[in-house]
């Protein structure tokens, strides 16, 4: 999968606000059945919120979003507050539930 462009992460911020948070991220901050759950998440829901319970410094919140993302393939649509949000397409094309729209060239 390629690199997320801007517009395309508004447009996934957009349809992830009215989301409910999939997977939680406890005191035990990252561990591999995290990446299990994560990695499941994003096979059926492509779009998936992630609540952080137990971490509350930002700097430790972005420590474990860009280890999630060296382990499980997908990529971070935003961080606000105490959630963060996450997209992989479907490998599937007959199983994606997300159409990225793509920019009309000039």
């Amino acid at each position: 999968m390629d690199s997320l462009k801007g517009f395309q992460k508004r447009f996934l911020r957009s349809l992830a606000h009215s989301l409910k948070p999939v997977v939680f991220i406890g005191q035990k901050g990252f561990t591999q059945s995290l990446a299990d759950a994560m990695d499941d998440a994003l096979n059926h829901h492509e779009l998936v919120k992630v609540k952080f319970v137990e971490f509350k410094e930002k700097e430790k919140k972005l420590a474990l979003v860009e280890q999630i993302e060296k382990t499980v393939p997908c990529e971070m649509v935003g961080l606000i507050g105490h959630m963060a949000t996450f997209f992989r397409q479907q490998s599937d094309p007959e199983r994606r539930r997300i159409s990225l729209p793509k920019r009309a060239k000039d």
